[in-house]
């Protein structure tokens, strides 16, 4: 297979993981299929469905791909659901804050890693807002940020508790204050 046919292939996220292991072992020091094969195993994964394309093989190939030189393979590992925790902790040291941020938003990061990342710069701390993962301390500032889509993401998060969905009710921008009474309802049907 050459490298043409190779990049073809990884377009497909049908593709069994064990051809994309195949490939990126064979080219793993080509960076265009290093981050092809990071894209391919993005595709699979789902983020409402989190055991979707789950497998030892994804999980290896996500192992290896966090050490990439490529800043985009390494965000693709920092926001997939199947990476493993001890990954997530390394990338949260990530030189690039994007990755950082990713980490951030990922399902699968831990609170003590989010606590570490909440005192990072603004774009790290903004990825926490949404994660379900998130400790109540930290959603309580960040409902206070001046940047509304922070707040939205706090009134739509499940870990959101009750009182402060109560006050992001009365929120000042009607989006963030709808998304917390819709939230509450929800909890209450």
């Amino acid at each position: 297979m050459n490298r043409e046919e190779a990049l073809e292939l990884l377009e497909n996220r049908e593709l069994p993981l064990e051809r994309v292991k195949e490939i990126y072992h064979i080219y793993k020091e080509d960076q265009e299929i290093v981050g092809m094969v990071a894209m391919n195993l993005s595709l699979r994964t789902s983020v409402y469905d989190r055991d979707k394309g789950k497998s030892p093989i994804m999980t290896e190939l996500l192992i290896e791909l966090s050490e990439a030189e490529d800043m985009g393979s390494r965000w693709a590992v920092a926001k997939n659901p199947h990476t493993p925790v001890e990954i997530l902790e390394k990338l949260a040291n990530d030189e690039v804050n994007l990755v950082r941020a990713l980490v951030a938003t990922n399902p699968n990061t831990p609170a003590h890693i989010l606590e570490k990342l909440f005192e990072d710069e603004k774009i790290v701390r903004d990825g926490i807002s949404g994660n379900p993962n998130a400790p109540v301390h930290i959603l309580k500032e960040l409902a206070k940020d001046s940047d509304k889509l922070v707040r939205l993401r706090v009134a739509e998060n499940p870990a959101t508790s009750e009182e402060l969905l109560r006050e992001l009710q009365n929120d000042a921008d009607q989006d963030v204050s709808k998304a917390a009474q819709i939230k509450l309802k929800e909890r209450h049907a």
